[in-house]
């Protein structure tokens, strides 16, 4: 349903996101991991259709994201990184925009909207400016917005954060719903924990290309460690802090 093919972002001499191939299948919840400037976001942007790969391709269900982005973009649901949200709407009507922009109108919208603030359990405030939202109101309207058009392709940067515990088991039995039942989610987070119990595949990138990509068992096999976490397979592909390091910080 996702597939990358050589997709490169270079900024001036600087190579963000360098000839990155990757497939991530229908039924699946594919983890992308890695640490800060990794590539990551600048990933999942590009397959939101947000910013234009310098090389590379990205399809989303068999639609080009460049060539067909409309058609591509339809299928897509996009969760980022930042709650960013108009502040002067209700909470009901940004859903309703949302759904407008896929052109969908009318009682099934209503129906759905109400659906999903009961969900998120922000139907009391339906009629609320979105200004007067928590962090983590505005995160759980962002994720029932990328909803709103029951997309096949869920994309998702950073999904806990600003959640409390309850919101956030809701969207970890969300996705996974969502997953077996045909759909498709790449997730990437900092949270290693979520995705060593979530992710069927997971993709530790480094320098805007894969150091390690498969199955729990088969980053194993990749990194040498047998018997080790997700942490410790992380740590040891992109390097841990030395306890030096640490000591000489916290010596008075």
């Amino acid at each position: 349903m996702i597939r990358l093919e050589a997709l490169t972002k270079r900024y001036g001499n600087f190579t963000a996101v360098d000839a990155l191939d990757l497939g991530v299948h229908r039924g699946e919840l594919f983890g992308f991991l890695g640490p800060n400037g990794a590539g990551k976001t600048t990933t999942l942007r590009m397959i939101a259709g947000i910013l234009r790969p310098t090389s590379g391709r990205v399809t989303v269900g068999g639609e080009d994201v460049q060539a067909n982005p409309t058609a591509a973009k339809a299928k897509l649901g996009f969760i980022p990184d930042r709650p960013y949200v108009y502040g002067k709407v209700t909470g009901a009507e940004f859903l309703r925009f949302v759904a407008a922009l896929y052109g969908q109108t009318g009682p099934g919208v209503e129906h759905r909207l109400g659906e999903l603030l009961e969900l998120f359990e922000l139907d009391p405030w339906r009629d609320e400016l979105t200004e007067s939202y928590s962090h983590g109101m505005r995160q759980k309207l962002l994720i029932a917005s990328a909803l709103v058009h029951r997309p096949e392709v869920i994309v998702v940067d950073e999904p806990m954060v600003g959640l409390d515990p309850r919101s956030a088991r809701l969207l970890k039995d969300l996705l996974r719903r969502f997953v077996d039942r045909g759909g498709t989610v790449l997730m990437s987070t900092h949270t290693l924990e979520v995705a060593e119990a979530m992710c069927d595949r997971i993709g530790i990138i480094l320098g805007g290309r894969f150091a390690a990509c498969g199955t729990l068992d088969e980053l194993r096999q990749q990194t040498a460690s047998t018997g080790s976490s997700l942490e410790e397979m992380f740590l040891k592909l992109t390097g841990a802090a030395p306890v030096e390091s640490l000591d000489a910080v916290l010596e008075a």
